[in-house]
């Protein structure tokens, strides 16, 4: 028997209609469904009832006929009336139509009655109809049309005309319908017998089914769990082995018992005879195992990060290689930091334990107590007004100026040589985003405190060779105060020249900057160029100060348009809840985005879209105990530092020398305050000379341009390495400034 003989079988699923989990067992169901008799016997029993079902229904017609009829309700009745009928003469003779059933009647009667032993179905017809004309007088009240229309089942063919000479017997048509109803009861157990085997056989093979299906996904589920654990082994022996590496770097990181003596070769910007110093040996250690280092954390994290969640883009996050080189950077605290050849102590003398491996990681004093201050009585008269011009008390302050924040922008440069090593330039231009937005991150601890406004004529050197850059900067002008910067390495050069506004609102203060920041790549001569957003610091009288940045950043290469890069740091609103959040597309020539960046600025910068967008750039870890030391990083402790050897190298005008930020960050509270008040003095009576005598003041190392955009620009000068070649700059004329 076919299948499609069957109208209510759904088709049997092919293969490619399975679950993706049971791809490996299609074979054996496939087996299944070809070997199987159990279903070959049910589609026979599904077969047999179909056409038992049809003889089903004709009977039911047939009972239904003579049901409808006036005597066949009742056999007793149509007995009895039929008696009555004998008994009586004939009376008058009623007028009766009949009409051969069907053709199929005729042809019957014309070939002669059925074989004996079998009942022909129109043999009962042809009864049946009988049966009708013997029972159903004709009257006025029962018109040919309305019994044909009450009795739907009946043939159409049927008309009430005279009865013919040969009537059937009504006791024959009373056995006839006990006949049919015992023939109905029969076909009706045997087709209950059928769908019952039918049934049987379904229940079984669904139990066949069934156990495949388990068996595929017991095997499929124990293969995964397999694949699991051995992932789990290996993430567990990888980080085992790690932290079994870094124990060893640990325990050589801290012999500093004994010292060695070494030459250390100065700079090609330094000239004299070669200065012989002892270095614990330690530092030496440090060194030579700078590489191995690095390649520990990098392993380290990437275990990490496998453990601590097992999506792809974590994954990818953890391989960056700016999150890594900050992470070899800012982890002096554990006595790995790399020793810098620039910052040697001589003689090897520990001032105080001031000094650990090269780097301090400590500030000498924690943070004054500012809650005695009454901020209201100093800025109530100066609402809506530039507070660069009003004196603030020096424990508002923190131990660094606004040049020493110029050089903090510089903590995670790692972004600027990873984008000079990069071909694609829609990449390059996400490096540049990730490097404007991670300036910011270091002033989210920072809401407390103010840096200290540089005099004129104020500078500030740094030179990081574990970074790879020197930096310069000073005030070039103090009304308005602008202060300029200019950093070179190998990879970039890097400059800036920013004016600030600060405003007094009531509960927040504004600083909104003025200037542009400029980066070039000579590896492929691009020249970056964007701006800065507001920042704003709220609960300036009263409450938790928290800082917020906010505004549009627009990033344009001036030699190359193929694209450009913006970043909107979102501002707090009543519909937006998300602090520190950063948008930003980096869209090409056709105004098509190529990438999508998101993040927090204290936080890292993602490019693509989550959950699988990669981690551009990530901050480092805070040092222990930052609240209580201003909340610098571990970069920005460094920056104030004043090493011996540079001591006798740095102009006097550099910002280590001055006397009120250096008290302050000692702890001297009642001193620094009593020099800072002198130093402001000291400025006034400078500008009023200069004033009186009509002399214009001019940087030392800094020079005015105008740029592309025809405004006023401040670009370095290129003296200032070259004049650093005579310590203590001694041909150059500086100012007294403190």
């Amino acid at each position: 028997v076919q299948q499609n003989s069957f109208p209510w079988q759904s088709p049997i699923p092919c293969s490619n209609s399975l679950p993706a989990t049971c791809t490996t067992g299609q074979s054996k169901v496939a087996a299944w469904l070809q070997d199987s008799e159990e279903m070959d016997r049910c589609a026979e029993d599904l077969a047999h009832c179909q056409s038992n079902l049809v003889e089903l229904s004709k009977l039911l017609q047939n009972l239904e006929i003579l049901q409808r009829t006036q005597s066949a309700p009742n056999f007793t009745d149509m007995q009895a009336n039929c008696v009555d009928i004998s008994k009586k003469d004939k009376r008058v003779t009623r007028r009766w139509r009949t009409k051969s059933v069907s053709k199929d009647a005729k042809i019957q009667l014309q070939e002669g009655p059925a074989p004996k032993g079998q009942f022909s179905t129109t043999r009962r017809r042809q009864r049946l109809a009988a049966a009708v004309a013997t029972t159903v007088p004709f009257s006025a009240t029962m018109s040919p049309v309305r019994l044909h229309s009450s009795n739907p089942n009946l043939c159409a063919d049927i008309e009430f005309q005279t009865p013919p000479s040969h009537v059937t017997d009504p006791l024959e048509c009373s056995t006839e319908y006990m006949k049919l109803q015992e023939e109905f009861c029969l076909m009706a157990q045997k087709v209950h017998s059928l769908l019952k085997s039918a049934f049987n056989s379904i229940a079984i093979e669904k139990e066949k089914l069934k156990q495949i299906v388990s068996e595929q996904d017991l095997t499929g589920h124990n293969a995964q769990i397999a694949h699991l654990r051995q992932s789990l082994s290996q993430a567990l022996n990888q980080n085992a082995e790690l932290r079994s590496r870094l124990n060893r770097i640990h325990s050589e990181s801290v012999i500093c018992d004994q010292v060695v003596s070494v030459n250390i070769i100065p700079s090609p910007d330094e000239t004299g005879e070669q200065i012989h110093v002892s270095l614990p040996l330690s530092q030496q250690v440090s060194n030579e195992s700078r590489l191995s280092m690095s390649e520990s954390v990098s392993e380290f994290f990437d275990a990490q990060e496998v453990l601590l969640s097992a999506s792809s883009s974590e994954n990818e996050a953890s391989d960056d290689e700016s999150y890594i080189s900050d992470v070899s950077d800012n982890i002096s605290e554990d006595n790995t930091s790399v020793t810098d050849i620039s910052r040697q102590i001589v003689n090897g003398e520990l001032t105080g334990g001031a000094f650990r491996n090269g780097r301090r990681t400590c500030l000498p004093a924690p943070s004054p107590d500012t809650s005695n201050i009454n901020l209201w009585n100093i800025l109530r008269n100066n609402i809506g007004k530039d507070l660069s011009k009003v004196s603030m008390p020096v424990e508002l302050n923190e131990p660094l100026n606004t040049l020493q924040h110029l050089c903090e922008e510089l903590e995670y440069s790692e972004l600027l040589d990873k984008a000079a090593e990069t071909d694609d330039p829609y990449e390059r231009m996400v490096l540049i985003a990730a490097f404007a937005a991670s300036g910011y991150a270091s002033t989210y601890f920072r809401a407390g405190s103010k840096p200290f406004n540089p005099v004129l004529g104020e500078t500030y050197e740094c030179i990081r060779e574990d970074k790879g850059f020197r930096f310069f900067s000073e005030q070039v002008s103090h009304h308005p105060p602008i202060s300029a910067c200019h950093c070179e390495s190998k990879n970039f050069v890097f400059w800036q020249d920013i004016r600030w506004k600060n405003k007094f609102w009531g509960k927040s203060m504004e600083i909104l900057p003025v200037g542009t920041l400029n980066v070039t790549l000579p590896k492929y001569g691009d020249y970056y160029v964007w701006n800065k957003v507001t920042t704003c610091i709220h609960n300036i009288l009263s409450g938790r100060r928290w800082i917020e940045h906010y505004g549009e950043i627009t990033i344009r290469n001036t030699k190359s348009s193929v694209c450009i890069c913006k970043l909107t740091f979102v501002k707090v609103n009543y519909w937006n809840s998300n602090v520190n959040e950063v948008q930003g597309v980096v869209i090409d020539q056709e105004g098509k985005v190529v990438h999508r960046l998101f993040g927090k600025w204290h936080e890292g910068l993602y490019c693509g879209v989550a959950p699988s967008a990669k981690c551009v750039w990530r901050p480092g870890s805070m040092p222990t105990n930052y609240e209580r030391y201003y909340g610098f990083t571990r970069f920005a402790i460094e920056l104030n530092e004043l090493d011996p050897v540079l001591k006798d190298l740095l102009p006097t005008t550099d910002a280590r020398f001055r006397p009120d930020q250096r008290l302050l960050e000692e702890g001297n509270i009642e001193a620094a305050a009593s020099e800072k008040q002198r130093i402001e003095e000291l400025q006034r009576s400078r500008r009023r000379y200069m004033e009186e005598n009509s002399i214009e003041y001019v940087p030392k190392f800094f020079k005015k341009v105008i740029d592309a955009n025809q405004r006023e620009a401040w670009v370095t000068n290129e003296t200032y390495w070259e004049l650093r070649k005579d310590p203590g700059f001694s041909k150059v004329e500086i100012p007294v400034l403190w």
